[in-house]
């Protein structure tokens, strides 16, 4: 068991650190960073910090710059902690009391950067993510904010006086450290289990992990019926228990995908049932039994396609074995086609995992750490943010604007 005052084997952490540095030995006035995905370096510079921010790989911000298909889904008009997942679900309520998603929608406007909503409250860059990662590096550049690239830490140790990070690139010491890595999502971007790594170096309690906003995947039966339609999208209410998440599923090759199946994998476990409602909007039992009357020679697959996509329609019909006139359709028949597009219910064997998951469920137990500072408890000087810690937030910029409040948090008070 590591303690705090023992060093991390070189090679246990390929990546990520974030510490601040005084080459010439520990001071009193310095912190170090290891994301730019918020301005909590910025804030920390505002405030007369010395600030280094390390990051393992040769770019900087790279979640951000995949995010939202290039365009960053930077914040979310209703963030609050309603739309967060957590052990303590009030943990995030003091960061966003203090930095709320208008704190950060301003900065966006001071950097002149335009963006717009797209639905439920989700503002994107109208151009590029670029323009929130350069918005980001020219407020650490105005607050001398020191950013070393492919800087990997190979020891980090807690003496009496400050905290000793050893490098590929030399040794740095810092009175504070601020663990900003993020979780295990997307590696092949660089995310690593440093952070968690730290943390249990430090004695503190990691809850379990699991991939979270990720598409399910299926067993065969189900898999080759979603590939028969993969590429086709409809709006849909998928449920778990009493989580209802009304957004779009789109069929691939893989399962199913889409927002509400993203926003639903987030509550998935143990190979718990999964309820999709391909109509939400229609009682589909209703409908076909008006339909007997009214259009009685109209074929099963005719009338599904007023509702559904062509292809859904057919493939339902296909599936069930039940594609005649809706004249010549019995009642146990109209229920069997009802129940299957009103009431899917499927059990999904796992998710596509890390590789694709947007964002890492659970993280460093939140009952380590203040959440008036983020400053851990136990050592004073050592700080988690965002999606490192156990605060998991919705699809839909929740996520970004987690880390702007906690990075703001720790801003201010390192």
């Amino acid at each position: 068991m590591l303690n705090a005052n023992m060093p991390i084997k070189p090679g246990d952490f390929p990546g990520n650190g974030i510490l601040k540095t005084i080459e010439n030995g520990c001071g009193k006035n310095e912190c170090t960073y290891t994301q730019p995905q918020s301005d909590h370096g910025c804030q920390a510079g505002k405030r007369g910090k010395s600030v280094c921010l390390l990051e393992h790989t040769s770019k900087i911000a790279e979640k951000i710059r995949i995010s939202g298909g290039g365009r960053c889904n930077f914040t979310n008009l209703y963030s609050d902690d309603n739309n967060f997942l957590s052990e303590n679900i009030h943990f995030c309520k003091s960061a966003f009391s203090k930095y709320t998603q208008l704190d950060f929608i301003n900065l966006v406007k001071k950097h002149s950067i335009e963006f717009h909503e797209k639905k439920l409250g989700q503002l994107f860059c109208n151009k590029s993510a670029k323009d929130i990662i350069e918005m980001l590096i020219s407020e650490c550049e105005k607050q001398k904010v020191k950013i070393k690239i492919e800087t990997k830490i190979n020891t980090l140790n807690k003496t009496k006086d400050c905290y000793v990070i050893k490098t590929n690139t030399g040794d740095l010491f810092s009175s504070s450290i601020v663990i900003a890595t993020g979780g295990l999502s997307i590696p092949k971007i660089g995310a690593t289990d440093f952070g968690y790594k730290v943390a249990k170096q430090f004695n503190l309690k990691v809850t379990k992990l699991y991939p979270a906003l990720v598409p399910l995947i299926f067993d065969n039966e189900i898999l080759e019926f979603c590939k028969s339609l993969a590429g086709v999208s409809v709006n849909a209410s998928v449920k778990i228990n009493k989580t209802v998440f009304d957004e779009g599923l789109i069929f691939t090759h893989r399962g199913i995908s889409g927002p509400s199946i993203l926003q639903i994998s987030s509550f998935w476990k143990d190979a718990k049932p999964v309820t999709i409602n391909l109509l939400p909007e229609y009682d589909l039992d209703q409908i076909l039994k008006a339909r007997r009357v009214e259009t009685p020679k109209q074929n099963i697959s005719r009338i599904l396609s007023d509702y559904l996509p062509n292809r859904l329609a057919e493939a339902v019909c296909n599936k069930l074995k039940i594609n005649i006139k809706i004249a010549d359709t019995s009642n146990e028949n109209i229920k069997k086609i009802s129940q299957f597009v009103n009431q899917w219910t499927v059990i999904p064997i796992g998710t596509e995992g890390y590789k694709t998951a947007e964002v890492t469920l659970g993280g460093v137990d939140t009952e380590e750490i203040s959440s008036s500072t983020m400053e851990c408890k136990k050592h004073s000087g050592l700080y988690f943010i965002g999606e490192v810690l156990d605060v998991t937030g919705h699809l839909g910029g929740h996520n970004f604007q987690w880390a702007w409040s906690s990075g703001f948090l720790a801003g201010q008070n390192v």
